[in-house]
Order: C-alpha cells, then structure tokens, then sequence
C-alpha cells in the first residue's frame, strides 16, 4: 500500500495536484482496516460508502482548492454522523441514524475529508480505557494494553496507519491519554475554538483533532475551528517561504484566499517561558519515572531550541484531586439519565450511583471547579508561557473488560492511570501531547503541553520542534 500510513498532508498534496485519486486513498485504507482492525478493535462501524463519496469530491470542481482533499479520518462514535447510528459505546444507546453531520463532521467534510469510519470508546466516554459492549480495542504498540480512553479507537486507528487523522473528544484527557498511551499527537483545544459535543459535560468537553504530526494535528485543528491562521502555527520559530502556497479558502467567499502566515520578523521570534514540571502531581499520586525523565529531555530540547526553560517545583493543590473526581462522577450520573439501567455496564451503573450520591449531599465537585477555573490555575500556572508535564502517570493498564468490574477497581485504575490530565478541563485552557520516547516497557511515553487560553498556536509550535528533536516511530507491525 502506498497511501495507507502517510500524513494527511502528503495526501491531500498529491490528491490536489493529481498524483493520486481519492478513491485509490479510501480504498487503501479500507484495505488497511480490514488487515489490521481484528488486532487492534479501533472500528464499530467501517463506512464502506466512503468510496462513493470519494467518487463524488473526485468530481468536485474546487477539488485543487481543498486543504484536506480526499484525506481519510475516523470519528469518534458520539459525534453525529449523518446517515450512521451514534451508540457512544453503549447498548443503551439510540440504534437510530443521525439526520446531520455533527458541526466539526461537517468542516472536515467541507475541506474535502471522507468519513471511514466510526470509532469505539468506552461506554459513554466515561472512562480512560477502550472496551464497551462493541468490543475492547487494543494498543498497537501491544495489543494486551489499552490504548487508553476514552477517545480510545480513533489513537489506535491512526497510530496503527489505519487513518491518517482522528476526530475525538477531551472531558478529562479522552483525547490526550489515548494519544499518549498510541504514541501520536492529539490536542484539546481551550474553550470555544471548535464546536463542542452535544453532550459537552458542563463545557468540560472540547472535540479536537489526533494525528501523527504536528503539521497534520495543526491542519485539522485549523478547519475544526474555522480558523485558517492555524495551518501553519506548527512553523513557529523557524524559517519559512514568505510567500507559502495559496489555497481557496472552504471557511472564505469565493474571491478570498488563506496562507499559512510565518511568525513576525525578529531576532526571537518563538523565544518562550517554558516551565516543566517532572512531578506536579500532589503526594501520593507517584508518577513513573521514565515519565519524569521524559518531560526533563523534552525541556531540556525546547531549550536548546532556543526558549527560556524553568523548572516548575509545585504540586497541584491537593484539593484539585477529590474536586476533578467528583465532577466526574456527577457527570456519570447526568450522562446516564433517560438511558435504560439494565442495558449499562457494571462499571457505568456504579460510577453515576456514586454521582447521584454527591448530589443529594451537595458535593458534585462545582465549587472546586470553580474555584480553579476563576484563579486557581492561574495563580499554579505563574508566569510561563507554556508548561511541560506527564499525560501519564502509569504505562497503560492491561486491555480487558473493566466494564465488568466495581466501583472501586475502576476509580483507582483511572486515578492512577492519569490524574494530570483533568485539570486542564477542570479551568478550560488549551493543552496537547506529543510523543517524545519509548518506555522500557517497549509502549511509547507522550509529554503533554499546556498553556493559557489562546495559547494553541504556542502548543503547536512547541510540538513541531518536539518532534523534530524526537523523531516519531510507528508501532512493531505498522511501519
């Protein structure tokens, strides 16, 4: 296969000048998906009629102009697809077809994406792990781990060059733990950018873009937001044609064009405060020590890149953990109203008893929430313009049928999986890992990347340079 494993970028290149059909794309990662999905479980639905509609944008007369021009992406199974049921991994779930495209299905579209296919999470996206009643997807790294969750098939698929992007969603990490736990970039934008989920769990959700490269990630995330100027954000801090190629734009009126902008003229013209924080985590929330060594190596690149980089020595507030918690489990209960209990999982009847049970007391974790939105992140934060953590704590647990289990057994595998990931959703700013190393356990390691809001053009611009200092492999088996 020659299209199957290339960037989004590459792809959408050679199909606007000709070199390639979008049909020939889809049917090579149709391909794709019918070798490698049995190992791997990304897929609850493979949309087989993404060749015709790959037939029709052939035909479209601004193909040359579209900035994802027969690019295949995968999407996340509790965004609306028009035509195909929206089951967000549960048997409780409506088997109806969605009427419309979700509003970011639809930028894709427009741009020129084809939908492959649909992808399983874990029941009502309330966990970090990938099973459900459709199945439990598997890490291609090592197919006995999860991929993590709970945008869990749409990190696999493309990590496993099944789809060359991914569309998911970020409550509390869902789109930044399974991209650290596959070994590919994903992002969670800060509050507002991108039309969020119709069930946006209080604006604690935000749907954001997954790919293997910091150019493909900046590309979707810029049609996501309808926002051009973020094609290029990745070319922060280096070199770049004054006068990159003109497309038309598909957010534009006719007589309109966009460009990748390059950074302002001047000495230093991506010089940022970076902090790093190897273990920010409060006491007795320990973080693996390979972890920490990566987000020491990924500082210490950014500074031989030229940013000023400070060490970031405190931990989170300890009150953060019970109040992110908390919010948790109230939203497992509201998610759930209207849905048939014996139709749910074990662990999702479990999670929203003890949601109902914070309410009735008044202790849903809002005041928590608030209190880090409002100050609370930023007095932490200080003066950086970035910060590098853990997504991690853990390598990624054993891929089974936790849905089975307690209460108690699935509370204690997410906060020790990855509890760094939900403060960033807690306050609603902007934050995205890349993948920098590989563990000894042979699974890749992910560093993530935070920053104040607005700051998603930073976040890319950092992930660039990340990755240009930390080449990204592909798993045993998918190169």
């Amino acid at each position: 296969m020659l299209w199957a494993g290339r960037s989004a970028i590459e792809i959408a290149t050679a199909v606007r000048q000709g070199e390639v059909t979008a049909v020939t794309v889809v049917e090579e990662h149709l391909h794709a998906i019918a070798t490698r999905d049995a190992r791997v479980g990304a897929f609850r639905a493979v949309r087989e009629q993404a060749v015709e509609e790959a037939q029709t944008l052939q035909k479209r007369r601004d193909l040359a102009e579209l900035p994802l021009a027969g690019v295949p992406v995968a999407v996340k199974d509790n965004l609306e697809v028009a035509g195909e049921p929206t089951r967000l991994g549960s048997a409780a779930s409506s088997a109806t077809p969605a009427a419309q495209d979700h509003e970011t299905v639809a930028r894709l579209r427009a741009a020129g994406a084809l939908v492959i296919g649909l992808t399983n999470m874990p029941e009502l996206g309330l966990v970090a792990v990938g099973d459900s009643a459709y199945g439990t997807v598997r890490n291609p790294w090592n197919p006995e781990r999860t991929p993590g969750g709970s945008s869990s098939g749409g990190a696999a698929a493309v990590a496993a060059g099944m789809a060359p992007l991914a569309l998911g969603n970020d409550g509390l990490g869902s789109l930044r733990i399974p991209g650290a736990a596959c070994g590919v970039l994903a992002v969670k934008p800060g509050a507002g950018l991108v039309p969020a989920p119709a069930q946006d769990w209080n604006g604690l959700t935000e749907n954001g873009p997954i790919a293997t490269t910091a150019e493909d990630l900046a590309l979707a995330l810029s049609v996501l937001a309808a926002d051009p100027t973020l094609a290029g954000a990745w070319q922060a801090g280096r070199r770049v044609d004054p006068r990159p190629p003109m497309l038309r734009s598909v957010w534009a009126d006719d007589d309109e064009v966009w460009r990748p902008q390059p950074p302002p003229d001047g000495p230093e013209p991506f010089d940022l405060r970076v902090a790093y924080a190897p273990q920010p985590l409060p006491p007795g929330l320990p973080v693996d020590k390979e972890f920490q060594a990566a987000v020491r190596a990924a500082a210490e690149s950014l500074r031989v890149a030229g940013h000023t980089v400070v060490e970031h020595t405190r931990r989170l507030p300890v009150w953060l953990g019970p109040a992110t918690i908390a919010t948790w489990l109230s939203l497992a209960a509201t998610t759930t109203e209207g849905l048939d209990p014996a139709r749910l999982e074990r662990r999702t009847r479990a999670l929203a008893r003890a949601g109902r049970s914070l309410a009735r007391l008044r202790a849903g974790g809002a005041r928590g929430r608030e209190r880090w939105r409002a100050y609370g992140a930023d007095q932490w934060f200080g003066d950086a313009d970035a910060l590098v953590m853990p997504v991690l704590a853990a390598v990624p647990p054993r891929a089974e049928r936790w849905g089975e289990r307690g209460f108690v057994s699935n509370v204690l595998l997410n906060v020790r999986f990855a509890p760094g990931a939900g403060p960033w959703n807690m306050c609603g700013w902007p934050a995205l890992t890349v993948p920098i190393a590989t563990h000894s356990s042979g699974l890749p390691i992910g560093v993530q990347l935070v920053a104040p809001p607005g700051g998603e053009p930073h976040l890319l611009g950092l992930a660039a340079q990340l990755q240009a200092a930390h080449p990204p492999l592909r798993p045993p088996g998918y190169r």
